[in-house]
C-alpha cells in the first residue's frame, strides 16, 4: 500500500515567513515601547497639546519626505538590505539618545531631534516591508498571513504598553531606549537568514525623479488606488484625534496615574488581537472595499462615544471595542493594494499610500493639538467620529458606482 507524502500548503510554515514575520515583529515591538515612552513621557511632564504636537510631527513628517525616495529604492535595490540597514539606522540614533540621557542631557528638543532621525529610518523600512510580503507569499495566502501578521502586531502591541509603562513608572526612560536596540539588533541577525531577490525590472534605467513621477502617475491614474489615496487622507486627519489627543484627555478627565494611560493601550490592543485572530480565521474579504468602509463607520461611531464616555471603565470597553476593526481594516486595505500593483510598482505605490497616511496627522495636529488647549478633547472626538462615519459611507458608495461603470 502506497502512501502519500503531505505537504504543508500553508505558507505560514516556510521557514521564509516565519523568520521574516519574527523580525519585523521584534522590530515593531522595540519601536512602539520607545513610542509609547517619548509620548507619556511628554504628556505627563508638560501636559501640553502644543508639546505633544510637535512630537507627533518630528514622528511622522520626515517619514513622509523620506517615503518616496524611500519607495524608490525599494523598486530599485534588494527590499532585504535597505531593510537592515534602516533598522540599523534607527537603533544607532536610539542608542545616542540613551547615552545622552545617561549622561544627564536630557531635553524635549533632544527627544524630538531623535524622533526626527527614527521617523526617517521608518520611511524608508515601510515600503520596502510592505512590498517583501508579495515576494515571500502566493497571492491567496495573502489575506491570512497578513491576518497572521496583525494578530502576531496585537500580542507585541499589548506587551509594548505595558512594557513601557513600567518602564517610565519604575525605571528611566533610557531602559525604553536600550530595549529598543536590543530588538533592532535581534531583528536584524532573524532577517539576515532571508533570502529575498532583488526585483528585475524590465524598464530602461532612468533617474529617481523619473521613478518618483512614474509611480506618482500609476498611483493617481488608477481608479482604485486613486479612491484609496483619498480615502486614507481623509481618514487618517479624522482618526488623528483618537491617536493622539486620547492620552492628553484620560490626564485631563480621569487621573495623571501612568497606569491609566497603559490601560488605554492595553484595551486597543486587546481589540486588535480579537480583530487579528478573526482576520485569520474568517479573513476572506471578497469585497474589500465594502469591508474597509463598514471598518471606517465603525471608527467613527466608537471614537464618537468615546468623546461622551464619562466614565473611565465605560471609556476603555469602547476603546477596545474600536480596537477590534484595526486589523480588518489594515489587512483588507493592505492586501487590496498587493492584488492590485504590480511587483514593479509595489515599493513607490506603497510609499504613496504611507506619505498620505503619515502626512494627514501631522496636518491634522496642526490644528487640533493647539486647538486641544482652547476646547475639550471629548467634543474633538464627537465631531470627528461623525465626520469619519460620512467617509466611511462615501468611500462605499464610491466604490460601488465603479463597479457599476
Amino acid at each position: 500500500m502506497k502512501t502519500k507524502k503531505l505537504h504543508w500548503e500553508n505558507p505560514l510554515f516556510d521557514k521564509k515567513i516565519a523568520l521574516f514575520l519574527i523580525s519585523q515583529n521584534l522590530s515593531l515591538f522595540g519601536s512602539t515601547v520607545v513610542g509609547f515612552a517619548i509620548v507619556w513621557y511628554i504628556t505627563l511632564e508638560t501636559s501640553s497639546g502644543f508639546w505633544l504636537m510637535l512630537s507627533t510631527i518630528c514622528s511622522t513628517l520626515p517619514q513622509v519626505v523620506i517615503s518616496l525616495w524611500g519607495g524608490v529604492w525599494a523598486d530599485r535595490y534588494n527590499r532585504k538590505h535597505l531593510i537592515m540597514l534602516a533598522d540599523a539606522f534607527i537603533a544607532l540614533a536610539t542608542l545616542g539618545l540613551a547615552i545622552a540621557f545617561w549622561s544627564g542631557f536630557k531635553s524635549m528638543e533632544l527627544l524630538l531631534a531623535v524622533s526626527v532621525v527614527r521617523s526617517l529610518g521608518a520611511g524608508i523600512q515601510t515600503p520596502a516591508v510592505n512590498a517583501t510580503y508579495p515576494q515571500l507569499v502566493p497571492q491567496e495566502k495573502l489575506t491570512k498571513i497578513q491576518g497572521i501578521h496583525q494578530t502576531s502586531i496585537s500580542v507585541l502591541m499589548l506587551l509594548a504598553p505595558a512594557v513601557g509603562g513600567a518602564i517610565l513608572g519604575s525605571m528611566e526612560i533610557v531602559w525604553a531606549f536600550m530595549l529598543d536596540v536590543v530588538t533592532a539588533a535581534l531583528a536584524i541577525l532573524v532577517f539576515s537568514f532571508i533570502e529575498v531577490e532583488k526585483i528585475e525590472r524590465t524598464d530602461e534605467p532612468a533617474s529617481v525623479f523619473t521613478d518618483l513621477r512614474q509611480g506618482l502617475d500609476y498611483s493617481f491614474s488608477h481608479p482604485d488606488l486613486r479612491r484609496i489615496i483619498i480615502c486614507y487622507a481623509c481618514s487618517f486627519f479624522l482618526i488623528t484625534p483618537a491617536a493622539v489627543l486620547t492620552p492628553l484627555m484620560i490626564e485631563r478627565s480621569f487621573g495623571s496615574e501612568v497606569w491609566r494611560l497603559t490601560a488605554n493601550e492595553i484595551v486597543w490592543t486587546v481589540g486588535s488581537l480579537i480583530g487579528g485572530v478573526y482576520v485569520s480565521l474568517h479573513g476572506d474579504f471578497k469585497d474589500k472595499v465594502r469591508t474597509v468602509a463598514l471598518c471606517l463607520v465603525a471608527f467613527g461611531v466608537t471614537f464618537g462615544l468615546l468623546g461622551i464616555a464619562g466614565n473611565f471603565m465605560v471609556y476603555l470597553l469602547i476603546m477596545g471595542t474600536a480596537g477590534f476593526f484595526m486589523p480588518i481594516i489594515a489587512t483588507a486595505q493592505t492586501v487590496f493594494i498587493q492584488e492590485i500593483t504590480p511587483p514593479t510598482m509595489m515599493g513607490r505605490v506603497f510609499s504613496i499610500i504611507q506619505i498620505i497616511a503619515t502626512s494627514s496627522m501631522p496636518i491634522a495636529i496642526l490644528l487640533l493639538g493647539p486647538l486641544a488647549d482652547i476646547v475639550s478633547v471629548e467634543s474633538i472626538l464627537v465631531v470627528s467620529g461623525i465626520l469619519l462615519a460620512i467617509v466611511g459611507k462615501l468611500y462605499e458608495i464610491s466604490g460601488r458606482n465603479a463597479l457599476a461603470v
